[in-house]
């Protein structure tokens, strides 16, 4: 039986580690089949090769590829420098060889209407795909964004690191659901929870050394699972007040680059308004774990 979602992951997993938890929980949900891994901002063979070792660690087989290093926008890269820096060896790691805009085109076109996107890094990949195959945003399912902030006037590192990017992808019409950090930042993953996830075989003791990492990082005890969050609102609307459809606008210049502004009616895309913060937070930690027990 297909799983009830059929979904491309795209990602610049390697820097804030809610990304390798995206992954990690998307691996643990029955209802889903991950068609593939696509990586998105700066060192994407880098981040590639890191989101093969997830997938591996799961004990799963799923496509992994590399897409585009450079923003349209030609904003610099943000790099963190640890990006990797807990995995050995990953230059064995298998990459597929062809291109991950290619890869989106291919599978979102050749099924339309049955491959869900979840968009969790800068928009790049998104927006190229849409300008290589005029038949891409009629075909995608539904696009799912972890990106924007739409209560303050503060720019969110997603979209501000391509604000081109975004500026595409808002106004292609293409079905999406964007959550922004007004409502990330209402969950947390602390110890207690951390402690759940480093138990389950490999793949969380991964999670919890990259997680750990990024504490350090930060010089804190606690972290936002801005993406994981993003992931359950395709799993889990139930958990979740969304807006009615409307449009999304981005800044393009100055201090304010990358700004997100919501306007509802005449659009396609809903922004999500309210969640459940216990339930959220749970439902996150169950799907780490059960990826990395199945595989234990």
């Amino acid at each position: 039986m297909r799983a009830a979602h059929r979904v491309i992951l795209d990602t610049d997993l390697g820097s804030d580690v809610d990304d390798a938890m995206a992954l990690s929980q998307l691996l643990g949900l029955p209802a889903v089949e991950l068609v593939g891994v696509t990586t998105v901002y700066g060192d994407t063979l880098l981040r590639a090769r890191m989101s093969r070792r997830i997938v591996e660690l799961a004990g799963r087989d799923v496509p992994v590829y590399a897409g585009r290093a450079e923003t349209r926008s030609g904003r610099e890269i943000w790099w963190a420098g640890h990006e990797g820096a807990l995995l050995d060896d990953l230059e064995r790691e298998r990459v597929e060889a062809g291109d991950a805009v290619d890869f989106l085109v291919e599978q979102v076109v050749g099924n339309p209407g049955e491959i869900d996107v979840v968009a969790i890094g800068p928009l790049t990949n998104i927006a190229a795909a849409i300008e290589a195959d005029e038949r891409f945003a009629g075909a995608v399912r539904h696009l799912w964004i972890m990106g924007g902030s739409f209560t303050d006037d503060e720019p969110e590192h997603n979209l501000r690191s391509d604000s081109a990017a975004a500026e595409l992808v808002f106004g292609a019409g293409i079905p999406t659901t964007v959550t922004g950090l007004e409502v990330t930042r209402r969950v947390e993953i602390r110890r207690d929870q951390l402690d759940r996830i480093g138990a389950a075989g490999a793949l969380g003791a991964l999670v919890l050394a990259e997680v750990e990492q990024w504490w350090r990082y930060w010089n804190v005890e606690w972290n936002v699972p801005h993406d994981p969050v993003t992931v359950l609102t395709l799993t889990e609307p139930g958990l979740f007040e969304v807006s009615e459809p409307g449009t999304v606008t981005i800044e393009r210049d100055g201090e304010g680059e990358g700004r997100s502004v919501f306007a509802p009616g005449g659009g396609a895309t809903r922004v999500v308004r309210e969640l459940d913060a216990e339930a959220v937070a749970e439902h996150i930690v169950t799907a780490i774990v059960a990826a990395g027990s199945a595989a234990a």
